[in-house]
C-alpha cells in the first residue's frame, strides 16, 4: 500500500489541536521531511490534560505498569502544547510501531534515528536524551522556559518564536531551491527541455526525451505507467 502525503498528514491531525501554533508548523514539517525520507510518522499525543499527566505520573506508583514519566501534572510540556510524541505509521496505513531499530526504507539507518534528526533539525529536542527517564518518543519545544515559569504565567519570547519559525521557513525554501536546480539534457549533442536534480538525482522530461530517441510515449491511467515504444502507433 503506498500512502499519499496527504494520508500520512491526516493521521496526525487531531492531535495538533491545541498546541502552540509554532510547534503545529514544526509537527507539519517534520511529517513532511520524513515522508520525503521514505519514513512514515504518525503524532500520537500532542497537548495532554493536567488529569491525563496525573494518571500517566501514577502508572508505576500507585497504579499498575511501568514507571514511563516523572513530571505530575503541569510539570509536562505536553500540558501547555509544547511537545508531541511520535510512531513509525507502517505501510499499512494504520498500524504503528515504537521499535527504533526498524529500517523499513532500507537505507542502513534506523527509521527512529531518521526522524530524530529531522526533528533536531527543526529546533526539537528529543526525549531519548533525557539525563533520567529516557522518552524516545518525544520531542519538545521548550524556547528556554522551564515548566515552573510556565505555571507561574511567563508567555513565550516573540523574538523565540520568530527564530523557531525562521528555522522552519529557511529548511522549506531549502528543498524549493534544491528541486529547482536545472540540469541540461541533450540528446545527441542536441539539447531539449531541462531536467531538475534533486539530491543527486537528475529527474527528465520523459516525453521530451523519448520523442528525442524516436520512442513513443503512452500513459496508463489507472495502472500509472508510463510505456516507451518504438516507431509510432
Amino acid at each position: 500500500m503506498s500512502l499519499t502525503l496527504d494520508h500520512v498528514k491526516l493521521k496526525s491531525q487531531v492531535r495538533l489541536v491545541g498546541l502552540h501554533p509554532v510547534l503545529v508548523a514544526a509537527t507539519v514539517a517534520l511529517i513532511e521531511r520524513c515522508y520525503a525520507r521514505g519514513v512514515n510518522i504518525v503524532i500520537t499525543q500532542g497537548l495532554r490534560t493536567i488529569a491525563e499527566q496525573d494518571a500517566l505520573y501514577a502508572q508505576g506508583r500507585t497504579k499498575p505498569g511501568q514507571i514511563v514519566t516523572n513530571a505530575r501534572g503541569r510539570t509536562s510540556y505536553h500540558n501547555f502544547g509544547l511537545a508531541v510524541d511520535f510512531a513509525l505509521l507502517l505501510p499499512n496505513g494504520s498500524s504503528v510501531s515504537w521499535d527504533t531499530a526498524r529500517d523499513g526504507d532500507g537505507d542502513k539507518v534506523s527509521d527512529w534515528q531518521e526522524v530524530v534528526k529531522e526533528a533536531k533539525t527543526l529546533g526539537f529536542e528529543w526525549g531519548g536524551d533525557f539525563k533520567s527517564i529516557k522518552d524516545a518518543p518525544h520531542f519538545q519545544m521548550t524556547f528556554g522556559l522551564s515548566t515552573s515559569a510556565l505555571r507561574q504565567g511567563y508567555s513565550l519570547k516573540e523574538s523565540a518564536v520568530k527564530a523557531a519559525y525562521a528555522v522552519i521557513d529557511k529548511l522549506k525554501e531549502d528543498e524549493v531551491v534544491k528541486r529547482d536546480v536545472k540540469v541540461t539534457v541533450k540528446v545527441d549533442g542536441k539539447k531539449i527541455e531541462d531536467g531538475v536534480l534533486d539530491e543527486g538525482v537528475a529527474y527528465l522530461p520523459v516525453r521530451a526525451v523519448a520523442e528525442a530517441l524516436g520512442l513513443t510515449v503512452g500513459w496508463d491511467q489507472v495502472s500509472k505507467t508510463v510505456t516507451l515504444t518504438k516507431g509510432a502507433k
